[in-house]
């Protein structure tokens, strides 16, 4: 993936729709009728909208924490998972960012990459297990990487030694020196 990153959370808008005079009396009822429905209220039904209002927030923030952490590894935006409360506003009660896992061109960008890839999944101070298992499969891909630039980088030693020795026309000279 070489696409950059989105920080455009996905949210629910609802224009509010232009009102004439006859239409602003009925919205006067239907406002005082909202009022006396929230008041009439019980108890319990408050506190599922305090309850949803928190985890709104919660949630909201645990997605920011990905995007702000994961630059160049964010695919999309947020994505929320809604639900409708007493109150009848929508409360985010889930959602998702996108992360992009796939190796890099070469093995040292595959460890540069999975280091953010681990620091966006861990982010939030609540990471969830789908976050864990994020971080986890950075991990081994950056072990992975690792092994595999180890790997050339021993190849190289290997070819450069023996490039040097089989050159080497006069070897007799060293050996002859350590004899």
């Amino acid at each position: 993936m070489q696409i950059g990153s989105f920080l455009n959370a996905s949210y629910i808008h609802v224009n509010a729709p232009t009102t004439t005079k006859q239409e602003d009396t009925a919205t006067s009822k239907n406002n005082s009728t909202t009022t006396k429905e929230t008041e009439t209220l019980t108890t319990s039904q408050k506190a599922l909208i305090t309850q949803l209002q928190a985890s709104d927030s919660a949630v909201k923030a645990h997605e920011r924490a990905h995007i702000s952490a994961g630059a160049g590894v964010i695919l999309s935006g947020a994505t929320f998972v809604y639900q409708e409360a007493p109150d009848k506003k929508l409360y985010a009660i889930g959602g998702e960012v996108s992360i992009d896992t796939s190796e890099g061109n070469s093995p040292s960008e595959t460890i540069s990459k999975m280091q953010i890839v681990r620091t966006a999944a861990l982010a939030p101070s609540d990471p969830s297990s789908t976050d864990y298992q994020v971080a986890a499969t950075a991990s081994m891909l950056q072990m992975q990487a690792r092994l595999e630039e180890n790997r050339q980088k021993q190849a190289d030693l290997l070819s450069n030694a023996h490039e040097k020795y089989a050159n080497n026309t006069d070897s007799t000279s060293l050996f002859s020196k350590y004899a």
